[in-house]
């Protein structure tokens, strides 16, 4: 796949032999600090972002996402598609045909049985394959021939991408694995820490948890690619560090993921070394209401939800409450004065891809306290004794607020508290270390899971593209609960039969236009009936220098997905 900046370079290359601008190729080495060191190259034994970025630079997926969301094909000539005979009819099962010619990095061919051999392997009970979810429904997977995969579900999978998309699951070669799968993964450290791949670079040298260096891959299948001869992905350090190093003093090329004061890294963008990159996906920060009772008087039924409704919260289900509360809030203060060019503010809880976002609440843009006080006003909850605060069937309008120990959220904490007092709302805050806030500690009082506030903050999204299984996170079965260990996703307790019967029919959809009507549908649900106060859209923020092109930020896939695009300018 060439971008046109792409072409351009190689253009440029090409002048270079009769006199022309050259791009500096030889010998030169990029160098990618992420303050986070990579433990292992091989991402399905491990789920952090540092182990899938840093193995992205030799293992690929048979297609990824772009910039935008969209599916590209990467080590096959199409996406699979129902008008293209590439998915079954009923939908259950999906047919790739491998691109021609593609080497790996030691000359042997890329075949179809490298691709059944990967799916063996993280499918394997005894491996502990981090990305497993990605394989669920796979009832089989074969190689027709050596370019062809059919895959098998059991049943109907309108969408079937989970597979070999994306920098979660990609391909690796089975005659170097084939002795490491099940139990004998964890011991493969020569394979973990150097793995053969089809991407633009191979494994020179793997220090965890410190660094790894790269040379150009010969066998690369892009002539002329990668840019660079190197590559350096250098751990440690925190992002601070890291953002300088790019942004003012000049020594490395790219650093990761810079959560960082917005005026400090403005600041340091102003030296006029390197460029801040911002991408987009899905993660949310939003305010998760209680539909349920968290008063610590009623005991082991505290923040319970019982299906006859007889334990719902005592105001926050109220239409007007909740709405002035949110209209109280002003979301473009709070992302651009606390997240600066890594937030924006949001009234979804499903940002994207573009093709599901929502444009029916975008009212939430403008803050209007004013509108908020007559809006509770109508409604009849006023201050009847004058203590400033405002009653509701006699009960005072206080709420607990609960997040994680973090400087921006207490910061957000302290402006919301502000804005909700002056519609008579009196609010305590909670804070709380993020290890027992998002730990599963059954006996913690204080997990989000278990929200024994009235609400509570932080910040999630979708893993990939297609949100159906992320908007599941909503259905009535993933209510926690003391019955099920506080485990589920749906911490708001809350419940609606339509929405799952709009679950159920996006499970048996296959066109992308009705899924995404679907997926506005619910996100319409959640955000209206009060399930939770979108705030944040949350974007990934790195940097790389001026002196290199090619940078494509991805929030989609992985940040160096197209690497070998990457050129000293």
């Amino acid at each position: 796949m060439k971008t046109k900046l792409a072409l351009l370079l190689i253009a440029v290359m090409a002048l270079s032999s009769f006199g022309g601008p050259a791009i500096a190729q030889s010998g030169d080495t990029v160098n990618i600090l992420f303050w986070q060191a990579a433990s292992s190259l091989n991402m399905y034994l491990s789920g952090g972002t540092k182990e899938f970025e840093a193995a992205s630079l030799v293992l690929e997926p048979l297609a990824r996402y772009d910039p935008d969301g969209l599916m590209v094909p990467w080590l096959v000539d199409e996406i699979p598609t129902v008008a293209n005979g590439g998915i079954s009819e009923d939908l259950t099962s999906i047919t790739w045909k491998l691109s021609e010619g593609i080497l790996w990095s030691d000359g042997s061919p890329f075949t179809a049985h490298d691709v059944v051999f990967t799916g063996e392997y993280c499918m394997h009970p005894e491996t502990g394959c981090s990305v497993l979810n990605q394989f669920d429904g796979v009832e089989s997977i074969e190689a027709l021939d050596d370019h062809t995969v059919k895959i098998t579900f059991s049943g109907p999978k309108p969408f079937p991408y989970g597979p070999f998309v994306g920098y979660f699951t990609p391909i690796i070669q089975k005659a170097q694995f084939q002795d490491c799968i099940g139990a004998a993964s964890q011991e493969c450290t020569e394979q973990n820490f150097a793995p053969i791949g089809t991407g633009p670079f191979v494994v020179e040298d793997f220090r965890a948890n410190d660094v790894v260096s790269y040379t150009a891959n010969p066998n690369f299948r892009e002539e002329g690619k990668p840019y660079f001869s190197r590559a350096i992905f250098k751990g440690g350090g925190d992002a601070e560090s890291a953002a300088r190093a790019v942004l003012e003093t000049g020594e490395a090329d790219y650093a990761w993921n810079l959560q960082i004061s917005p005026a400090v890294l403005s600041a340091m963008e102003a030296a006029g070394q390197g460029t801040v990159v911002v991408a987009f996906a899905t993660n949310v920060e939003r305010l998760m209401v209680n539909h349920t009772n968290p008063d610590p008087a009623l005991g082991e039924n505290r923040s319970v939800w019982m299906a006859d409704g007889s334990n719902g919260h005592p105001f926050l289900q109220v239409d007007a409450i909740w709405m002035a509360m949110s209209k109280a809030i002003d979301r473009n203060l709070i992302a651009s004065q606390l997240y600066g060019a890594g937030g924006v503010a949001i009234c979804n809880v499903l940002p994207g891809p573009p093709i599901y976002a929502s444009t029916n609440n975008d009212d939430c843009l403008v803050q209007d306290v004013a509108a908020a006080n007559a809006m509770l006003d109508e409604a009849g909850i006023v201050d009847s004794d004058g203590d400033g605060v405002r009653e509701y069937d006699g009960i005072p309008l206080k709420v607990s607020y609960q997040t994680s120990t973090n400087a921006v959220r207490q910061n957000t904490q302290a402006l919301i508290k502000q804005w909700w007092s002056e519609i008579g709302i009196e609010t305590e805050l909670r804070n709380i270390d993020a290890a027992v806030f998002f730990g599963g500690d059954i006996a913690s009082p204080d997990t989000y899971a278990k929200f024994y506030t009235d609400i509570e903050m932080y910040t999630n999204g979708s893993n990939g593209t297609d949100p159906e299984t992320y908007m599941g996170n909503w259905r009535t079965t993933e209510i926690t609960g003391p019955e099920t260990g506080w485990l589920g996703s749906n911490v708001s307790r809350w419940y609606s039969e339509g929405y799952d019967a709009l679950l159920d029919q996006m499970s048996q959809t296959a066109v992308l236009e009705e899924r995404a009507a679907l997926a506005i549908q619910m996100n319409d649900m959640l955000v209206q009936n009060g399930v939770m106060i979108p705030l944040v859209y949350r974007g990934s923020v790195s940097a790389h220098s001026n002196s290199v092109s090619g940078v494509a930020m991805n929030a989609w896939d992985a940040e160096l997905w197209n690497v070998a695009d990457w050129a000293r300018s």
